[in-house]
């Protein structure tokens, strides 16, 4: 009971249909956007960056477009505390899960090396259709309020979630315990200070990517695979799994990692406007914002 007191306000928005919660979602883009440009000089410097053949006019469209996805994002996301898994049947299809189940069966442990793309959080949704231990690995908030909130929305289908720091400890606890585990790591953002790092090509650029979700792939000898969406509507999404490696211990963490960027990369060029744009992608790869 306290928990929905305590969330209250996000309790109300996320029992509102769809069609109400993208309303407001409008109202928040034209505010986002046309009001307050949140972070536009960003958005556009880093699809120059990644697209350096596009018009201005094309520029525009997919910022315009990713603004909007990144509004209906986050009401889709508070959605996730109150929606009944018979409606996520009608807007959660997932293609090729059996590539994962096909691992898990066979007693191997499975990496979803994931990204901010399409609507990541409902990502959480998979576990329903996998009886298997499943984690992920987060980033705390420092607005603990907040933070409980995405912990309570990601946990509510049984997954996990453990913070960052703890990730590479527990995860190697389960391997060391048998215990076979689906394990959820997102792999692109900009490094912080002295964090393990190793840098390779990305939109034609070098650039540094953690080396964590490489580091626990292969010590977990994991298959790795990296998720993607497909938006085919407003909240209705289509999750495709594309293959890195059945077996991360025969490579390195450069092979990896070099494999990682290459594939995001292909799923970002033919779904631009479904990836974030807003974080400074390349401020330490010499790039000015």
């Amino acid at each position: 009971m306290m928990k929905y007191l305590r969330f209250l306000p996000f309790y109300v928005l996320s029992i509102l249909p769809f069609w109400v919660l993208y309303i407001i979602s409008d109202i928040t883009y034209f505010l986002t956007y046309y009001i307050l440009g949140y972070r536009t000089k960003v958005v556009r410097k880093n699809l120059h960056v990644a697209f350096p053949n596009k018009t201005e006019k094309e520029i525009n469209t997919i910022a315009k477009n990713f603004y909007k996805h990144f509004c209906d994002m986050f009401f889709e996301a508070i959605k996730l505390l109150t929606i009944k898994p018979s409606e996520i049947e009608h807007r959660f299809k997932i293609n090729n899960l059996s590539q994962l189940t096909n691992h898990l069966e066979n007693h191997e442990n499975v990496l979803l090396y994931t990204a901010h793309q399409g609507n990541w959080e409902w990502l959480s949704i998979v576990p329903l259709f996998l009886d298997v231990n499943c984690n992920t690995l987060y980033k705390p908030l420092s607005n603990t309020y907040f933070n409980d909130l995405f912990i309570l929305m990601r946990e509510r289908f049984n997954v996990h979630c453990i913070p960052s720091n703890e990730g590479y400890r527990q995860l190697l606890h389960l391997k060391n315990n048998n215990i076979v585990s689906m394990n959820c790591v997102i792999g692109d953002q900009s490094p912080l200070g002295k964090s393990g790092k190793q840098q390779t090509v990305f939109f034609d650029r070098q650039t540094s990517f953690f080396t964590g979700a490489a580091k626990i792939a292969k010590k977990t000898d994991s298959a790795i695979f990296l998720p993607y969406l497909k938006k085919i509507k407003r909240g209705t999404y289509e999750l495709f799994f594309e293959n890195i490696v059945n077996q991360a211990a025969t490579l390195n963490e450069q092979n990896i990692i070099d494999l990682y960027a290459h594939k995001l990369e292909e799923v970002i060029e033919k779904y631009p406007e479904l990836y974030l744009w807003t974080h400074k992608r390349w401020k330490r790869d010499g790039i000015s914002y």
